[in-house]
């Protein structure tokens, strides 16, 4: 762990550089790269997360930070690959393997998320197949070739936070409702969680509460620092 022994964490301005100082000193990321973030608003959100600090710096619970010291060491350097990886869970989106028992439980999935297929292809053309339990299911090329530019479309920040919406959701459809502000952050959560939270109320919660909980702040922070780009 390493100890706060800085006193002030602000947002600076130079020119059109936005960065972070701690007592006067600009932030680097673990690179050593400058952390150059994009806009004050995201840099105003990153000092708050510094100076929120108390005793120990615990990085988990600076997301905002992560996400941007992913974009500049991780993303930026590699960002063809991010787009394949992201790209990919266009042939196994979550919203397309519905349950096979219980009756109910399929209903709600279809009654949920069939609208934001419908959704994605009339934003983006692509009309993704559905399907029962965990079973591959082959997808439309054009669908795929169609999300996978929407994914290409994005610059380094949006990559960084949409690769963890997908990540935590398992869907890339969701992710990008979120990103082109056609879903809220809330209602996208809940949707990714229909099939826990339905096993849930049937049986009450269990051991994986709390990693859902980190899951969901996670999938939070990433929404959030996607609203600061545009802020």
């Amino acid at each position: 762990m390493t100890r706060r022994i800085y006193k002030k964490a602000e947002a600076v301005d130079e020119g059109d550089r936005h960065t972070v100082c701690l007592d006067g000193k600009a932030l680097r990321t673990p690179a050593g790269q400058p952390l150059d973030l994009l806009g004050r608003a995201l840099s105003e959100a990153v000092a708050a997360e510094w100076s929120a600090q108390e005793g120990e710096i615990l990085p988990e619970t600076m997301p905002l930070m992560r996400l941007a010291c992913t974009a500049l060491d991780n993303v930026a350097q590699a960002r063809s690959g991010v787009v394949d990886e992201v790209a990919a869970f266009a042939e196994s989106d979550l919203l397309c393997h519905r349950a096979e028992a219980p009756g109910e439980l399929a209903q709600k999935q279809h009654t949920a998320w069939q609208p934001w297929l419908d959704w994605a292809e009339r934003t983006f053309g692509a009309r993704l197949a559905v399907t029962e339990g965990v079973i591959p299911v082959a997808q439309d090329e054009d669908a795929q070739t169609a999300l996978r530019a929407a994914v290409a479309a994005c610059d380094t920040w949006q990559l960084t936070a949409l690769r963890s919406l997908v990540q935590i959701s398992g869907s890339l459809v969701l992710a990008l409702a979120v990103l082109r502000g056609a879903c809220g952050v809330d209602d996208a959560w809940a949707l990714s969680r229909l099939e826990e939270d339905h096993q849930t109320a049937r049986w009450g919660e269990d051991a994986e509460a709390a990693a859902a909980a980190t899951r969901r702040r996670d999938f939070e922070a990433a929404a959030r620092f996607l609203a600061l780009l545009s802020a």
